[in-house]
């Protein structure tokens, strides 16, 4: 997408995880980081201080939080060049045991609060002629797994979305790039900082919610996915003549999703005659 060695990078939920390992690798290329987070406590100490470095608080459904970060880092560097999406959490669970408010904050952070800071965004890229957006989503944005139905569909939603944009965008020199990683060793199935589990218990669920949930907190800290080669990995195609519009991300689940999409290509040719059978005569 772009060349320039002065770049400068909007990373939403940079304190942790794959935000945190995105923003240090764009600062060792010399890039100039506008780091945000809704809790920034102890960022200055993770990335060390630097002319380069903006650490700005923000909460990405909050309308003024957006505003003024983004206000913030047109007065330190003038321009964004690159806007990674990347704050959001998983809502994990069965879809009967989640109250309206749970999936709605879930939907709000994850792809409302997403759209916004987008949207604050574009007009500054389409001014310049040229930007990239980056939006980190998920293997769970191409197929789900037990207890990931409404996580799935934030993440199916970011994919349509992005997917979308990225035609809209190209005549204007934007250009958009999913990151779609399986499981990485960061801190996104830790119950006290990030995944959240169904806010209701029903009794029929109780066999399946147990195992679900200990599935998933024992896969803590034991996932494949290194967070820093993945940054390393999004700085080299970010920056290819020929980028493409999706990045999976992790050797296992490249195997599964390849697995999957076969399975549904199977799925469709055993039923393309009905699928045919649909037009007028």
């Amino acid at each position: 997408m772009m060349q320039l060695k002065d770049q400068v990078w909007f990373i939403t939920g940079a304190n942790k995880g794959l935000g945190a390992a995105i923003a240090k690798e764009a600062l060792e290329k010399g890039y100039k980081v506008v780091a945000t987070a809704r809790k920034t406590e102890g960022m200055e100490k993770t990335f060390g201080d630097s002319p380069n470095l903006l650490i700005n608080n923000l909460d990405i459904t909050i309308d003024e939080q957006v505003r003024s970060s983004v206000n913030s880092a047109l007065e330190r560097f003038g321009r964004i060049d690159v806007l990674v999406n990347n704050a959001g959490y998983a809502l994990l669970g069965y879809f009967e045991e989640m109250s309206e408010q749970s999936i709605r904050q879930q939907m709000e952070t994850n792809v409302f609060g997403t759209m916004k800071l987008t949207r604050e965004v574009l007009p500054i890229m389409r001014e310049r002629g040229s930007g990239s957006i980056i939006v980190i989503s998920s293997a769970s944005g191409i197929r789900t797994n037990e207890g990931g139905s409404v996580y799935s569909a934030s993440k199916f939603a970011l994919e349509g979305w992005t997917e979308g944009i990225g035609i809209e965008l190209l005549p204007f020199g934007i250009r958009c790039m999913l990151v779609e990683p399986g499981p990485f060793r960061t801190d996104a199935l830790n119950v006290k900082t990030s995944v959240k589990f169904s806010d209701i218990e029903i009794d029929d669920y109780k066999q399946q919610r147990e195992a679900m949930r200990s599935n998933f907190v024992s896969a803590d800290q034991k996932q494949p996915g290194d967070p820093a080669k993945l940054a390393k990995a999004l700085m080299k195609v970010l920056n290819d003549s020929n980028p493409p519009l999706r990045l999976l991300a992790g050797k296992r689940t490249a195997e599964s999703i390849d697995q999957y999409l076969h399975g549904r290509l199977s799925e469709y040719e055993t039923w393309r005659g009905v699928s045919s059978s649909t037009d007028f005569d």
